[in-house]
């Protein structure tokens, strides 16, 4: 390609959208946090999802899955809305919103979650800072502060002081401090916003100075590292907006104490309306994490990986060579429980709402491949602080004996089906990729018998795969050994280095897969019914693999085309969920999704034109 592109641009991503009526509930949401803790706001500057402590712990603030009327919120409202604008100060995550009133008075709130370095370590408290300025006239503001503790059961007991309100529940006691009138906060009462106004809320604890002071100083610090930090990524020439705010996303999604990666901020989005596909998302998946290491690393932002490799190790170390489970509680907890929360109703009245993810007590096979691929970059890569080594790599065999002894037996897939067990491909693959990468790291560490090892189970299972996944009747791979059904997971054959992608196999499976999953530019994960039914909505990171794979077989247009569907699929602000609806465009499923954030770091470097195209 030797046109410069045309998209190139130092702007927000889709900056400003205007919203003139109240929307119904919706996943046009913004995301701030710092690594610890997240919120979602709503285009008018609603706080409508928090949990806290952690990323899965009790949302104090829920109304993104309803409940009593107007609790579960930190709304900063205008009197007289007329609308509402949005957007991201520029390679950050400090959120801004704009509201104006109908007489054309204008305020700003700003939101983030302080993170920067101070005193030889990243200060990120569990404190969100909101902070509030008009931009033109005097308007009338009213705060209404509603956490809720117990998933929306209990209110807490309210005390205040001069300067704070604290909330006390029975695990957990937030605490207000604001240079607002405690009086209006209290009272929920309108008044004029004649000056500048901060609030942070977080842990029961005093400031060591003035809130105002205090909250400038926090701003100013976030900004400068989201900037620096944004600086050092090895961003593709073309689409940089879009890249850029996934990998922020992606940071935001990283629990730093433990290293461990949430899949999605939230529980209980259904994938489709009304189909109870409601799922708990706030956990580390080791598949879904493995993907969102390695599109950091693709930007050359690898502190990640590290952090994760210490989470990961502790995960492997604790199985002893035995069972895996597929996903971890963020604190490596092992037991998931999953239960049915009866106080919220759900998004859009949808429930269930579902806390907890039975899938940790599945047997999903894929799940030691995504070990061993999330650790093979350490063994390889020179600018790491802690390389990995050969006690990492006796650790990592027993992972691939367990490979090789489970290749061939059914499990629950990558999909997680809770009613059925097969041999599917896509783990049979997986189990391919552990044993093919622990032969290139026996060769970087200089250990032929152990290349050699390696690299005769990858090559029986390799054999095995291609034989008994190949589908004559269909001319395609199918989702299982012996197995008929398509399913969009076997594309990954080409992005692991399984089969080239001009293999005739795996063009005519790219064929059917488009003419049997494919809803226009949208892909479904599978085509055969599941425990609920067929899939009704477009899984966004098969839609994203399919893009791959038509990069990879030449038919660059093409991608290109359907990549900017998908960045037109994006909410306001640059973020996506699980699933597309392909009939309404909207989104559907947890959010924000990792697995769909990955899908646009990964599209944009493969497509983009290369740098000296226009230097």
């Amino acid at each position: 390609m030797n046109t410069p592109p045309t998209n190139i641009s130092d702007k927000p991503p889709l900056a400003t959208p205007r919203c003139e009526t109240p929307a119904e509930v919706s996943l046009s949401l913004g995301l701030v946090g710092n690594c610890a803790f997240s919120a979602l706001i709503d285009p008018r500057g609603r706080v409508v999802w928090c949990c806290l402590p952690r990323f899965d712990g009790d949302p104090v603030f829920h109304a993104l899955l309803g409940g009593a009327d107007g609790a579960g919120t930190f709304a900063i409202d205008i009197e007289d809305f007329a609308s509402s604008r949005q957007r991201y100060v520029p390679n950050t995550a400090v959120l801004e919103t704009e509201l104006t009133d109908r007489h054309g008075q204008r305020l700003l709130i700003t939101d983030f979650a302080p993170r920067f370095p101070s005193r030889g370590r990243f200060f990120r408290p569990t404190t969100l800072v909101r902070r509030v300025r008009a931009l033109e006239g005097t308007p009338r503001i009213r705060v209404r502060l509603t956490p809720r503790f117990g998933w929306g059961a209990q209110n807490p007991s309210i005390t205040s002081g001069s300067n704070h309100i604290r909330y006390v529940g029975e695990q957990q006691t937030l605490r207000l401090q604001t240079d607002a009138g405690i009086t209006h906060v209290l009272g929920g009462q309108p008044f004029l916003l004649t000056r500048e106004l901060n609030f942070l809320l977080g842990p029961d604890e005093t400031l060591e100075g003035g809130v105002g002071d205090t909250a400038r100083h926090f701003e100013q610090e976030t900004v400068a590292y989201w900037r620096n930090w944004s600086q050092r990524l090895a961003v593709p020439l073309e689409w940089q907006d879009a890249v850029i705010r996934a990998a922020i996303t992606l940071k935001l999604s990283v629990f730093e104490d433990t290293g461990a990666i949430v899949a999605a901020m939230t529980t209980s989005i259904p994938e489709a309306p009304h189909s109870q596909r409601n799922w708990d998302y706030r956990f580390c998946w080791l598949r879904d994490a493995f993907f969102v290491v390695r599109a950091l690393n693709s930007l050359a932002e690898v502190g990640t990986m590290e952090d994760y490799l210490g989470w990961l190790t502790n995960a492997v170390v604790g199985a002893n060579g035995g069972h895996v489970q597929p996903l971890f509680g963020i604190g490596l907890e092992r037991d998931l429980p999953e239960h049915i929360c009866e106080h919220l109703p759900g998004y859009r009245g949808m429930g269930p709402v579902r806390v907890g993810n039975q899938a940790h007590e599945h047997f999903q096979h894929d799940v030691y491949g995504n070990i061993v691929l999330a650790a093979a970059q350490a063994f390889h890569d020179k600018r790491l602080l802690h390389p990995a080594g050969l006690a990492d790599f006796k650790r990592l065999e027993a992972v691939g004996e367990k490979a090789v002894s489970i290749f061939d037996q059914p499990d629950a897939g990558m999909w997680e089906l809770r009613t059925r067990a097969r041999v599917h491909t896509s783990s049979a693959l997986m189990c391919w990729a552990a044993c093919d990468r622990l032969a290139k790291i026996a060769r970087t560490l200089g250990l032929p018998d152990r290349e050699g090892h390696w690299a005769g189970h990858a090559h029986a299972m390799r054999e095995r795969i291609l034989r008994e996944s190949w589908s004559a009747e269909r001319q395609s791979f199918a989702e299982s050994f012996g197995g008929h059904d398509l399913d969009a997971s076997v594309l990954l054959m080409a992005e692991v280095g399984f089969i080239d992608p001009r293999d005739p196999r795996f063009l005519s499976t790219l064929d059917a897969l488009e003419t049997h999953l494919c809803d226009g530019p949208y892909m479904r994960r599978y085509e055969a019914a599941d425990d609920f039914g067929k899939p009704e909505t477009a899984f966004n990171i098969c839609t994203f693999w399919r893009i791959d794979a038509l990069a990879r077989v030449g038919r660059v247009a093409e991608a290109r085309s359907i990549f900017e569907t998908m960045l037109r699929a994006r909410n306001p602000l640059g973020l996506l969920s699980e699933d597309t609806h392909p009939v309404t465009g909207e989104m559907w499923g947890n959010y924000p999704q990792t697995y769909s954030m990955v899908g646009i770091i990964n599209a944009a470097v493969r497509l983009s034109a290369a740098w000296d195209s226009v230097i």
